[in-house]
């Protein structure tokens, strides 16, 4: 993995395949690579290059002439990073050209029949099987070739693939990788991702798993594996170019970062009903008589998106009187859970498309299940594939920490959470001060934005740290864990997160001068609890920072954020420390959008 760029029709290809793929840069890049034709060429032309697409652009010769053309940036799978294993990969004869999201299970096997008659593998990829095997095939058609190829590999991908043969066309299939057509006027494009087609069209088709397509200059269609033609006709992406843009942000995550407060508002808007003290959900598809025999809520997703549905679980519990928990999606698929009929699943991901969450959700269905999708992205698999569920309506996020996601994403448990405590027992009392809550969530977001300078000094202050740990009790847990997660992600410094009650059963032996904690400390109930823990490491010299809504006197420093309802509490005090984050790894010279080893949407286990 991880993004496809792909084009036909009359420009000249090169220039928009490069732009494509840095608008795709964030979903992965350690290696890019295209490959360009066009009618009037005789075979195909291919430049790869390790490392960023900047590498790939200054290695294309300026007489790079095509009009159709397929471009890949590569996140490391199968072999490490390098101009060999780059996509696209080629046939031995230079004939086929294959970019490949997702991971091929079967390669090995099929890599030893295609050694076995004599193919010579060039890299250490699962892709380059693909490459051979439509190479070989002696069906007629490009399609063909293709669909012979995919009905005997096992695994997912999303693919496009180039034929000399076949100069007029573009031949693309999806499973369980996302694949996106972009609609133009006598021109078609293909992407893993939106956020290279808004440039030049808002129109978009997006192919379903088991799905494949053909791109010409001025049509195009689609079919299943098996050759039945399905119809598909392009919807509206509600982003826009400037959406993808820095705003006069140094880094997408600052801008990101700085958003949420108009993202939360965006979140709200249209969902709240003042009249009866809850909101309104029209798209979970749930009427208030199949919400009241909910017996059980089930959260999945991973990293952030888990993170975000423990908090969620607890604002469940909480207001809706429902027993609820999260998981993550990667373990829940793989430990053949019992699926109840009365519980509800609810299965969390920024983009929609995550690999291991998308699974579990068809694993579900398939056993019956009811699921509800909370995702960001129109159109995308799990929202396709789920009974109902919310949009969070965050806009595009291209860094690959999510921040603003993470924020939406908690804000929309918050109306679950609502939605279904008014449908049972939540009064109305209740219901009204939880949405005076909300409501106050974008003006004191924007109030601890202001903050950030202080912040940063902060930062500068910790940034030399070479682990820290991160506490907090009951509703500040999944907030510690969330906030060690961004850290670690954007600084590479070692974080832990831990709840506070659990210091004395192990991680006190860790206390030191040089290990700071940062104590998440909201004045709830648990109050006195959280000072005890910060008591104890205050005993030990362990440096605290805490985040708390007044001044912590056993803490060395304390951002002070403003208060909310409790259950609403935790939304907000993540935010300074997705500050702390930010100007530690900036402190520190990282490539803060792009973090080693990570890719923004994972499409594979």
């Amino acid at each position: 993995m991880c993004g496809i760029v792909g084009y036909i029709g009359r420009r000249e290809v090169a220039p928009l395949l490069l732009e494509g793929l840095q608008r795709l840069e964030y979903r992965g890049y350690d290696s890019a690579g295209i490959a360009v034709t066009s009618p009037k060429a005789a075979g195909l032309k291919t430049v790869k290059a390790k490392g960023r697409v900047r590498d790939l652009e200054a290695k294309v010769p300026a007489r790079f002439k095509g009009t159709t053309g397929i471009a890949h940036t590569r996140w490391a799978t199968h072999g490490a990073p390098s101009d060999v294993n780059a996509h696209p990969h080629l046939d031995a004869e230079g004939k086929v050209a294959v970019v490949h999201n997702g991971i091929i299970d079967n390669a090995g096997e099929l890599r030893r029949k295609l050694e076995a008659d004599g193919v010579e593998f060039l890299s250490e990829t699962d892709t380059e099987v693909l490459t051979h095997l439509i190479a070989r095939s002696q069906a007629e058609k490009l399609e063909d070739k293709v669909r012979e190829t995919v009905r005997i590999i096992e695994g997912t991908y999303g693919i496009a693939v180039l034929h000399a043969d076949f100069p007029d066309r573009i031949v693309v299939a999806r499973n369980g990788s996302p694949v996106v057509l972009g609609i133009g006027e006598k021109e078609m494009f293909v992407a893993s991702d939106i956020a290279a087609l808004v440039t030049h069209t808002r129109q978009i088709v997006t192919l379903d798993d088991g799905e494949m397509a053909t791109l010409k200059a001025d049509d195009f269609r689609t079919y299943t594996t098996e050759g039945t033609r399905t119809t598909a006709e392009p919807t509206t992406v509600e982003w826009e170019a400037a959406s993808y843009d820095m705003g006069g942000h140094d880094t997408y995550m600052h801008k990101e970062i700085h958003e949420q407060a108009e993202a939360v508002d965006r979140v709200l808007r249209g969902r709240i009903d003042d009249r009866f003290s809850t909101v309104r959900l029209g798209g979970l598809n749930l009427d208030a008589r199949e919400a009241r025999q909910i017996r059980r809520v089930k959260i999945l997703g991973c990293g952030t998106s888990y993170h975000a549905g423990m908090i969620g679980a607890q604002m469940i519990e909480e207001l809706a009187r429902i027993p609820a928990d999260a998981e993550p999606a990667s373990e829940f698929r793989y430990r053949n859970a019992v699926v109840d009929p009365d519980t509800l699943y609810v299965a969390v991901s920024q983009s929609g498309e995550t690999y291991d969450v998308l699974a579990a959700v068809q694993e579900l269905k398939r056993k019956g299940a009811r699921v509800l999708g909370v995702v960001n992205v129109v159109g995308s698999a799990i929202a396709r594939e789920a009974d109902g569920g919310m949009y969070v309506h965050a806009g595009p996020e291209v860094c690959v920490v999510s921040t603003k996601c993470f924020t939406n994403t908690t804000v929309a448990f918050a109306l679950l959470a609502l939605h279904l405590g008014r449908t049972r027992d939540l009064s109305v009392s209740d219901g009204k001060r939880i949405i005076e809550g909300l409501r106050r969530l974008p003006g004191q977001i924007a109030e601890i934005l202001e903050q950030e300078e202080e912040i940063r000094k902060l930062a500068l202050q910790y940034a030399e740290a070479r682990s820290m740990l991160f506490i907090g009790r009951v509703r500040g847990y999944p907030v510690a864990r969330e906030a060690s997660l961004k850290l670690k992600e954007v600084s590479y410094i070692h974080a832990e997160a831990y709840p506070a009650s659990e210091l004395k059963h192990g991680p006190l032996a860790l206390i030191e001068p040089a290990l700071p904690t940062v104590a998440i400390v909201p004045d709830d109930e648990l109050l006195e609890k959280n000072r005890a823990a910060l008591e104890e490491i205050k005993a030990r010299s362990g440096p605290i920072m805490a985040v708390a809504h007044r001044e912590q006197e056993k803490a060395d420093h304390t951002i002070v954020v403003p208060k909310n309802e409790n259950e609403l509490d935790p939304i907000l005090m993540g935010i300074p420390l997705q500050l702390l984050a930010y100007h530690t790894a900036l402190a520190l010279g990282r490539d803060i959008d792009k973090p080693r080893n990570l890719a923004k949407s994972v499409t594979v286990e």
